[in-house]
């Protein structure tokens, strides 16, 4: 091949390099017609790595409360925002953050004297990291009701596995 013919076999090389890198980046699907904050699926590039979060759990909200009291831990919605605020921190040492959340598993224990689940607690909790005008990127979500967890205590457990492009 001559050099005048290697010009445009270049140049459409570095167009089709240029697509590729476009269509690149995470994409995101909501569930059409519907504001619910979660997504319907997610489309990761093949160079971007998933970074897996093990189980995350509540901390201790009241250290003065006995072993056991309801309040130790706080209610379901307590407990999400306590365990999502562990998850960020996490994610932050990995020089990740909310955003890049790409899926997530919860794991919900019925309250003491409760028929089922919190649901609405947990959404309570979990709109405040999720679909925010400062964060407003949503994951893909399962939310599963689990008769325990290993403490007892526990109402929330939440896995997440992030992306970094």
């Amino acid at each position: 091949m001559t050099l005048p013919n290697l010009i445009p076999l270049a140049a459409a090389m570095a167009l089709a390099g240029s697509a590729a890198f476009a269509q690149s980046e995470v994409t995101r699907h909501p569930i059409p017609g519907s504001d619910f904050p979660i997504l319907q699926a997610v489309e990761v590039p093949p160079e971007a790595t998933l970074v897996y979060l093990s189980g995350t759990v509540p901390m201790v909200l009241d250290e003065e409360a006995e072993e056991g009291a309801p309040e130790r831990y706080g209610d379901t919605a307590a407990q999400t925002e306590s365990t999502l605020t562990s998850i960020e921190s996490k994610l932050e040492s990995l020089d990740l953050g909310m955003g890049d959340v790409i899926k997530m598993q919860a794991y919900l224990v019925a309250p003491e004297d409760a028929d089922a689940m919190d649901f609405s607690g947990f959404m309570e909790g979990y709109t405040k990291f999720f679909g925010t005008e400062d964060q407003p990127n949503l994951p893909t979500r399962s939310v599963f009701a689990v008769a325990g967890l290993a403490n007892p205590e526990w109402l929330v457990e939440i896995e997440v596995v992030a992306v970094r492009p």
